[in-house]
């Protein structure tokens, strides 16, 4: 017999339940009450939008009035971000495509929810000291090369170098970011350097290094690929609005930087030390190509990057593009900007 105080217990649940809105419980559970943080990771020092959303406090203004925190963190790089998210530590990721497809190949509960950035000019460059007889990337052969592991650096070295004839096998990788690599050189210690635009640019202008390639110049357009904002589905699924209001924050930012290309260059000289000139080599004529939206060329972009990863030995298992892309916030944040305007 079913005692008295399991049968109140039953029926204060069944009360609750009628006033629930339409929709059940579920709807109840993905609007419950909003998160006392949001964690955002991205590569030091951080994709252009996130140094925006850090140096004019952009998501701290939208989150103020629902007292939500907002944790902006920085990696080493994109695998520890990937690592973070995948496990709920963070709750969404500003970060290159190569550790976002690795993630996504898992199987792993994120998806990916926009476009931290797509410069169709690939911004890898491979330098060396200013006096070593190297030349070319053949003359790489043999030789120390640092570089920072599982990043869009290491995919497109491997592609520079499959394209000069070459493997990653022909040369000895050593697995370091600019903060080591940068010094690395300069005592010697490696023959060459995998890096990014800006990080050169500054070497170079200190007379610490010069370029032998430049992938933005010499490489294949088709190397370009989607740089990525992803989330954790949990988070997800259980704050939707959040997710829909950090990207409308995102597609204010993009806009607003185009809008304003001398304001955008000075605050990420400010808050990443490089040289003017070496970010306007990286945003040559203004142009900071930031829209989030995932367009059918993007994800093409993204599908050839992962069959180059695969034959390269640099990603496990397969990408479910259905499951890994929701636009479905990107939608709703444009409707929630326009609608702003």
């Amino acid at each position: 017999m079913t005692s008295m105080p399991f049968r109140r217990t039953l029926l204060k649940l069944a009360l609750a339940l009628s006033f629930l809105p339409v929709g059940g419980f579920a709807s109840a559970v993905a609007s419950e009450a909003k998160p006392k943080v949001v964690r955002i990771g991205s590569t030091a020092p951080g994709h252009l939008k996130f140094i925006l959303y850090r140096n004019r406090k952009l998501l701290e203004n939208e989150f103020a009035k629902d007292g939500i925190k907002i944790e902006l963190i920085t990696f080493d790089g994109g695998s520890a971000a990937t690592v973070a998210l995948g496990s709920g530590a963070i709750d969404f990721t500003y970060i290159g495509n190569n550790p976002s497809l690795r993630l996504a190949a898992t199987g792993a509960d994120v998806k990916l929810i926009g476009l931290s950035s797509w410069n169709r000019s690939n911004e890898t460059q491979i330098v060396v000291k200013p006096d070593s007889p190297i030349q070319t990337i053949e003359e790489l052969k043999g030789k120390k090369v640092a570089y920072l592991s599982g990043t869009v650096r290491h995919s497109t070295f491997a592609k520079a170098l499959k394209a000069a004839g070459l493997s990653l096998k022909d040369v000895e990788s050593l697995n370091l970011g600019i903060e080591s690599s940068g010094p690395a050189l300069v005592r010697g210690d490696v023959d060459a350097v995998v890096e990014s635009t800006g990080p050169v640019q500054t070497l170079v202008e200190k007379g610490a290094a010069r370029v032998i390639f430049d992938a933005g110049v010499s490489g294949n357009p088709d190397w370009a690929v989607p740089h990525l904002i992803s989330v954790n589905g949990d988070f997800a699924r259980k704050y939707p609005d959040i997710v829909t209001r950090l990207l409308s924050v995102d597609i204010a930012a993009a806009r607003w930087a185009d809008a304003n290309p001398q304001e955008t260059i000075a605050i990420f000289v400010k808050e990443t030390g490089s040289s003017d000139k070496a970010v306007r080599a990286t945003y040559p004529n203004g142009k900071f190509f930031q829209d989030p939206e995932i367009t059918a060329d993007a994800v093409r972009a993204l599908q050839g990057e992962e069959a180059f990863m695969a034959d390269a030995g640099l990603l496990k298992g397969k990408v479910d593009y259905t499951t890994w892309i929701d636009r479905s916030f990107y939608d709703a944040a444009l409707k929630q900007v326009a609608a702003s305007n």
